[in-house]
């Protein structure tokens, strides 16, 4: 059999409280080449810090804690480390969660051998992995966490034709004075078109201004 080069092997860390599953990964990685074990441990018995210095890439774990994961960057030398957890429970909220809390391989218990293994060699190159089913509940969770466009409209401002004219030409740059002359107003009167402006988009400057009329503001009717 060919032995896998040091470059190509990827280091696995079994953190795993279950230990008849800690068991089972530690002898489904060490039939392979490609996968070396760095450690294995419940999570009494080592803390993120061991598992940073055992200089994994990918560390698997059954349970759950925003506050433990090693992939928190509130934790020393843990970037690049990448986050699998097996479901235990089939729990979606605990999917969104781990997502949430940068876990990016995401297994379920009943997960065939090949599975895990193709889930430690794509999570390695920083993909994401879940099922199918829980890929469903994260769109979901976007969909719904994100305003729909027409709910941004009506929090947004409206503007008149006259003064998303007179933004259009601040936003090429232009001063007071230019834009009077262009539009044949006095410099008092854009002054006072551009005072209103501000006060109506809740903005203190007129780049501010700019950035929300370009972000499609709605027309007011004239």
């Amino acid at each position: 059999m060919k032995v896998a080069s040091l470059e190509s092997t990827i280091r696995v860390f079994l953190l795993v409280e279950n230990r008849l599953l800690r068991q089972a990964l530690s002898r489904l990685c060490r039939k392979r080449d490609d996968l070396q074990i760095v450690g294995e441990a419940g999570r009494d018995s080592v803390g993120p810090g061991q598992i940073c210095e055992s200089q994994c890439d990918v560390v698997m774990l059954d349970f759950f804690n925003p506050e433990w994961l090693p992939c928190r960057p509130t934790h020393q030398g843990t970037r690049g480390i990448k986050v699998i957890l097996i479901d235990m429970e089939n729990n979606d909220q605990q999917f969104l969660e781990a997502a949430k809390a940068g876990v990016i391989g995401y297994l379920l218990k009943s997960a065939s051998a090949s599975e895990v293994i193709a889930a430690i060699h794509a999570t390695s190159r920083g993909e994401a992995v879940c099922p199918p089913r829980l890929c469903s509940t994260l769109f979901q969770w976007v969909a719904q966490s994100t305003p729909r466009a027409k709910e941004r409209a009506i929090q947004l401002p409206t503007f008149t034709p006259r003064q998303r004219q007179l933004i259009d030409l601040v936003a090429k740059g232009m001063s007071n004075k230019e834009i009077a002359n262009q539009l044949n107003l006095s410099a008092f009167t854009v002054r006072n078109h551009l005072h209103r402006i501000l006060k109506v988009a809740g903005v203190g400057t007129r780049r501010e201004a700019v950035d929300l009329v370009q972000n499609e503001c709605p027309l007011e009717a004239t």
